[in-house]
């Protein structure tokens, strides 16, 4: 018969791998649970086009380290270093610090942020979006660069009366779905008018800068660097309304229009570095969403000395 110190051994031996298991088990699934936080927030990283605003590639610079010249009517905005750097980036805020800025575009030492940040449409978010966002620009390199200052002309230059543009402009999130649409539609619709934040370029604005919803995504002939943005309402004259809801999936999947042509500028990058990256189901959402859309007729046109390139 074993002596009883054997017994008393092994129990102990057979409890330390049991709770070492357990632990290792606890550890895969913190593990895994980490590793979709991250997939998720890459994949809305992608889809919102972060990087496009917020990384030189022009000029070869590091990823989030702080953008190219936006020139805007109301001055040249440079996206600012959101690179998880604690002194030149984002390092140092609070989940709370971000969603705040994405929600109501306010800084976390309580300044407003100019409207060309689109937190417009970020505020449409979901609060667990936002989380899975921030863990996934949190988990990237952080660049040691100063944010370059924005170049606006007068008034637009002073901050103070950001109050009254959102006053009269900002719809603070999250989006509600909509009952009587299908969860595709509902999906579609989130993407586009949050996380892709499409209606910042596609449509016109007003004298304030804020968007004119008369003119709904019927394009922007004031757009980005100057460039006329188009019109991306069904309508079948100036807008995608002869376009197939296939169609418009492989516009967003390679950037190919239904003629051929492909998109170039801003919208070629949108597709390359965003929504080719998106699942077939979420490009087939966006289409279902924007085909269901008030149809507007506009063309957009570029003003002289824009030199504005072809879409």
């Amino acid at each position: 018969m074993p002596h009883p110190g054997f017994a008393i051994t092994l129990i102990a031996a057979i409890t330390v791998l049991i709770l070492a298991g357990c632990s290792a088990a606890a550890a895969a699934e913190s593990r895994a649970a980490s590793g979709d936080v991250l997939g998720r927030g890459e994949y809305l990283f992608n889809a919102a086009g972060c990087a496009n605003c917020h990384t030189d590639r022009r000029n070869k610079g590091p990823l989030l380290g702080g953008g190219p010249a936006l020139k805007t009517p109301f001055g040249t905005f440079y996206g600012p270093n959101i690179s998880p750097h604690r002194t030149h980036g984002i390092g140092a805020w609070s989940e709370a610090d971000f969603i705040r800025a994405m929600r109501d575009g306010v800084s976390p030492d309580g300044r407003h942020y100019y409207p060309a940040f689109p937190y417009g449409s970020f505020t449409l978010m979901t609060d667990s979006d936002l989380k899975d966002l921030r863990a996934y620009i949190f988990s990237l390199p952080a660049v040691a660069l100063a944010s370059r200052r924005h170049d606006l002309r007068f008034p637009f230059n002073f901050r103070a009366g950001l109050w009254l543009w959102k006053a009269l402009y900002l719809e603070r999130g999250p989006l509600a779905a909509h009952p009587g649409r299908s969860r595709q539609w509902n999906r579609g619709a989130y993407l586009v008018r949050a996380v892709a934040h499409c209606a910042q370029c596609h449509t016109p604005r007003t004298a304030l800068g804020g968007l004119r919803r008369g003119l709904w995504m019927a394009g922007n002939s004031e757009g980005p660097d100057g460039e006329p943005v188009p019109n991306i309402t069904p309508d079948g004259k100036t807008g995608i309304g002869k376009w197939s809801r296939e169609e418009i999936v492989d516009a967003l999947e390679f950037g190919m229009l239904p003629d051929g042509d492909e998109f170039e500028s801003l919208m070629a990058d949108v597709v390359e570095y965003g929504t080719s990256k998106l699942t077939d189901s979420d490009r087939l959402a966006i289409a279902v969403y924007l085909k269901s859309i008030a149809a507007i007729t506009n063309i957009p046109r570029a003003k002289p000395g824009s030199g504005a390139k072809k879409k």
